[in-house]
Order: structure tokens, then C-alpha cells, then sequence
């Protein structure tokens, strides 16, 4: 894939580059290693107020760097505005918050006697650079949540963006560079994934996270395995949103819309298999497929688009051939199923879908749907509903529709996802950790969990 600025909205290429070579990623590497040995003795204050800095320049850069997401990979604008906004105050979050996070911990005064000492502490350093290979489709907040959290910490970070987005890539870099950290804290590597397993390799390259697609994560975790080396990965996700008798239907089926439809549909944590209890299903399928078909899709620079085009060709044909293959084997159209009149000819648009009478059978029920399309369950009660949402190889988050407390305790017991949302669509937030099962990954981003994921946590004893 060419290193490229390719417009989704209508396959324009606006803008390439040179993939770096050998020498280049040679001096960066040491760059950042450079950078660690200094950095990484910094006080908390000096990385907060950093960080501060940079969160005040990525908010009165959001305007232009809203428009350039979207040029990238086509999300409506009003929503890369939202996600630059969220960037800035998870800065904050982990510049505020990062010194208690990583306080030191003292064991309990019995255990620390027994153990034959006077005292310990158990105290949480910096690895060193981390290498994250990140994706396309949240360009700003993929990397801010590992970045953030990494600097406070006293790493240093090494960014592999994905081939599509790399003006967005190279702003995060002097982002960071307008903001005073040192040459070397946080640098974008523009190189392709064959590069990945050499920079891996490196021992000065300590750790890696990905978001990305299982093949990726496979990938990383294989070289990373063998080299011995942390890692973390957020990979695909075919999230449940299931909906039972005692729900606000209205709200559920608005809910609904957006969980499934922001950024295009193009979100590890949309909702994707909507399982509905057979008593509201009916009602639940006509109220969500009838605002499916409502949607404004257009122009990403529009204010008033709600869905843009997918990010690139490949992705539409993707999505086209799991939809296609499903009707074929006996899936119902309630709304979408093509592509939309008026966009045909140029972009990478598909139309918002619904598809009903869907069977474990078809590609489609075990495959991640990476675009506005919903595939939809009738379940004749709550242990059907479950053992559908189950069954599937991901388990990134779920949603829970339902007013009965022994439902949610059912379900928060029993689905296998890293996150159960209850009346409402799954969301991240620095506070809450992030990450899944199964093959949706292993390790947490966010919160402390995902602060102390990248350091040494080291045990200091003294004796008697």
C-alpha cells in the first residue's frame, strides 16, 4: 500500500511520499534512545506540563486538522472535530492524574517482616520507546491513547501510522515538537509494514502496541513472542448489542444507529449483531432499519453528513462481498444492501444496511463488518440472546439493553467481551480500561491499567 493522502470521497490521490529508508530509521532509533536515557528522569510537572501544551495547541489546530482526517479517510467532519476535542482532554486526564496512577505502593508491614525485611515498595519505571503501529479509522485518538499514557509514564514513543493517513501522522510528530518535548519523545516513522519486524527486532525498541486487524496483531505478536518483548493489542471486535423485553425500545433503537454507523461503521467497538428478543423484535427491527434508511450520506466536509464513504476501495469491496454472499445465502435487505443512488460513480460510499435472517453459516455472522452494515437476531429468550453474542471469535465490548437487575447481572457474569455497556453504546474514556478477549486482543489501554502496561514494575526490598 503507497504511503499516500487518497480522498475517499472521490479516489483523488492528493499528496505522496517517500518511504524512509535504512539510514533514516537508523538515526531515529537512536534518536529515541537518546531521548529515553534523559527523558525518562524528568519530574511528573515537567512531562504535565508538556503534555498541557500539546493539548492546547491540538485544540486550536482542530479545525484544520478535523479537515485533514477527513480528506484522509473520509469520517464526516463534525465527527473528526469530536475526535480531536477528545484527544486534547485525555490529555489533560493523564497529565493531571499520571503521578497518582504510578505513585509507589507499599505491601502490607506484616508481609514486608516476614518476608526478613524493613521495609519495600514496589515502584513503576519506564521501559524505554515503544513502537505502536496504529490504524486508520480514529487516526488522532488510536495514537493518543498510547501516547499520552507513554510519555507520562517517561517512555518515549516510535509511531508506524497506517499508509493512508500519513498527514495526520507527521502532525501528531510536530505536534509533540510545538509542544517543547525534547527531539526524540515522539516520532513518526512514514514506512511500510514490511519495515515493522526489523524496528521490532531492535533492542532499543523495548515494547509494541497495534490496533489493528487480527492478521497485524498475529504479526507483531509472533516477532514480539520471539524477540520476548510486551506487547498489547486492540484487534477486531463484532461487538453485541442486544436488546430484551423491558427495554426503552425507542432509545435502544436510536442508540442503535449511532453505535452502529459512527465513523462510517468503521470502529472496532460499533455494534454490529443486533440480537433482539423475539417479543420486541418486530418493533425494534422496523423502528432501526427505518432510521438506517434515514441517514444523510454525502460529502464528509458537509456539517450535515452523517455518513461519508469508507477509507478506501478495497475496504467497500470487502464489505460488498460479505453482504452480497449473505444475501445470496438467505439474508433479508430490510434497508441498504448496495450502494447509494447518487454515489455510484465516484467515492468508496456504501448505503447504511440492515440484514435480518442471518445464519451462523454465512461469512458474515463470524466475519467483522468494517462498514454501515448490521446484521440482525431474533433470540427466543435471554439464554439464546447470550449464546448468540458468544458465538463469535471476538470479544472487544457489548451492549445490554434491558431494565431487569438479574439480566445485568446474567450478562455482566456471562458474555465474553472486555466491556458489557448497559443501556447505552460502548464508548472509551481514559478513566474506564480498554481492551478485549478472545481474538480481539490481549493487555488494556487507558485508565491506569493501560498506563502501567509499558513500565518496569519493580520490586525494592530492604533488609533487616
Amino acid at each position: 500500500m503507497p504511503i499516500a493522502t487518497v480522498n475517499p470521497a472521490n479516489g483523488e490521490t492528493l499528496k505522496t511520499y517517500e518511504a524512509m529508508g535504512g539510514e533514516e530509521i537508523e538515526r531515529r532509533l537512536a534518536t529515541a534512545e537518546a531521548a529515553f536515557r534523559t527523558y525518562r528522569t524528568t519530574a511528573f510537572a515537567e512531562r504535565a506540563r508538556l503534555l498541557h501544551q500539546a493539548a492546547d495547541l491540538l485544540d486550536a489546530d482542530r479545525d484544520d486538522i478535523s479537515r485533514t482526517m477527513t480528506v484522509e479517510m473520509g469520517k464526516p467532519v463534525t465527527q473528526a472535530r469530536a475526535e480531536a476535542a477528545k484527544c486534547a482532554k485525555a490529555m489533560r486526564w493523564y497529565a493531571d492524574r499520571a503521578e497518582g496512577l504510578l505513585a509507589d505502593e507499599e505491601p502490607a508491614e506484616a508481609d514486608v517482616k516476614e518476608s526478613g525485611g524493613s521495609r519495600a515498595v514496589v515502584r513503576y519505571r519506564p521501559l524505554g520507546p515503544v513502537l505502536a503501529v496504529m490504524p486508520w479509522n480514529f487516526p488522532l485518538w488510536q495514537v493518543i491513547r498510547f501516547a499520552a499514557p507513554a510519555l507520562m509514564a517517561g517512555n518515549v514513543g516510535l509511531l508506524k501510522h497506517a499508509s493512508n493517513v500519513p498527514q495526520t501522522a507527521l502532525y501528531l510528530e510536530d505536534l509533540f515538537r510545538r509542544a517543547g518535548f525534547a527531539e526524540g519523545c515522539f516520532q513518526t516513522l512514514l514506512i511500510g509494514s514490511g519495515a515493522v519486524e526489523e524496528i521490532l527486532r531492535d533492542p532499543r525498541v523495548r515494547a509494541a502496541t497495534l490496533t489493528g486487524s487480527e492478521p497485524a496483531g498475529r504479526a507483531v505478536a509472533s516477532v514480539a513472542g520471539d524477540e520476548v518483548k510486551r506487547t498489547v493489542l486492540e484487534l477486531g471486535g463484532s461487538d453485541p448489542y442486544i436488546v430484551l423485553p423491558s427495554a426503552d425500545l425507542d432509545r435502544a433503537a436510536e442508540v442503535a444507529v449511532t453505535a452502529r454507523v459512527q465513523n462510517n461503521g468503521q470502529s472496532c467497538i460499533a455494534a454490529k449483531r443486533f440480537i433482539v428478543h423475539t417479543d420486541v423484535f418486530d418493533a425494534f427491527a422496523e423502528r432501526f432499519s427505518t432510521a438506517m434508511a434515514a441517514l444523510k450520506v454525502g460529502d464528509p466536509l458537509a456539517e450535515d453528513t452523517e455518513v461519508g464513504p469508507l477509507a478506501s476501495e478495497q475496504g467497500r469491496s470487502d464489505l460488498e462481498e460479505l453482504v452480497d454472499e449473505a444475501v445470496e445465502s438467505g439474508a433479508t435487505v430490510l434497508c441498504g444492501g448496495e450502494r447509494p443512488e447518487g454515489f455510484t460513480d465516484h467515492g468508496w460510499y456504501y448505503a447504511p444496511t440492515v440484514l435480518a435472517d442471518v445464519t451462523r453459516e454465512m461469512r458474515i455472522h463470524h466475519e467483522e463488518t468494517f462498514g454501515p452494515v448490521a446484521t440482525l437476531y431474533r433470540a427466543a429468550d435471554p439464554e439464546e440472546a447470550l449464546a448468540i453474542a458468544n458465538d463469535s471469535p471476538f470479544g472487544l465490548s457489548s451492549n445490554l439493553w434491558t431494565r431487569d437487575e438479574a439480566e445485568v447481572d446474567r450478562f455482566v457474569r456471562d458474555l465474553e467481551a472486555g466491556g458489557v455497556f448497559v443501556n447505552g453504546m460502548t464508548a472509551s474514556h481514559p478513566a474506564f480500561p480498554f481492551g478485549g478477549v478472545k481474538r480481539s486482543g490481549y493487555g488494556r489501554e487507558l485508565s491506569g491499567h493501560g498506563i502501567r502496561e509499558f513500565c518496569n514494575i519493580t520490586t525494592v526490598w530492604h533488609g533487616a
